[in-house]
């Protein structure tokens, strides 16, 4: 684990973003809060906000930290749900590990919560922003370099085989054919 004992602390921010990609007659449940689990986006904050709040128990190596304040919204696309995360602190640290979490177990919930009318769904392009504060200051993500087709676009391209070819346990230990 880094020390960061001798820094002195200052204010840090960190914005992340995701989306889950999702048939669109399930982005309108959403939407229209017609979701039978109960109400997405709100138990879907509830969850990124304890989540940034866990960090440190989930990412090994991770320093324990303050979180001065957490924010969490929502943008419905036609077939996706956005999830944007903010994480401050006033710390020796920074927060980009708490919005990156934030907003993947933001994330996670949508899809908990919309499985069972959706299983095809695809949470993709988890990045970091924007940070500010600490050692090397503010940064941001140039919106022109996101890629010109997202994951899910190139995994729905993708035969089967292909798209489980290379995940973890995927070696064909246990599976037919």
């Amino acid at each position: 684990m880094v020390d960061v004992t001798p820094k002195e602390p200052t204010h840090r921010r960190a914005m992340a973003r995701c989306r889950v990609h999702m048939q669109p007659e399930t982005t309108s449940k959403v939407a229209s809060n017609a979701i039978t689990k109960g109400d997405v986006l709100a138990v879907s904050r509830v969850a990124g906000i304890q989540a940034a709040k866990q960090t440190a128990l989930l990412i090994p190596l991770c320093h324990p930290l303050l979180v001065g304040a957490v924010t969490i919204n929502f943008t419905i696309g036609d077939d996706y749900v956005e999830v944007e995360t903010q994480v401050e602190t006033v710390d020796r640290t920074g927060v980009e590990m708490e919005a990156l979490t934030a907003c993947a177990v933001a994330a996670l919930t949508i899809y908990d919560m919309c499985k069972s009318f959706d299983r095809a769904m695809v949470i993709g392009e988890l990045a970091l922003w924007e940070k500010t504060g600490g050692r090397t200051g503010h940064w941001r993500r140039d919106a022109d370099a996101v890629f010109s087709s997202t994951a899910s676009e190139v995994a729905r391209s993708l035969p089967i085989e292909d798209r489980i070819d290379g995940l973890i346990g995927s070696d064909s230990v246990g599976f037919d054919g």
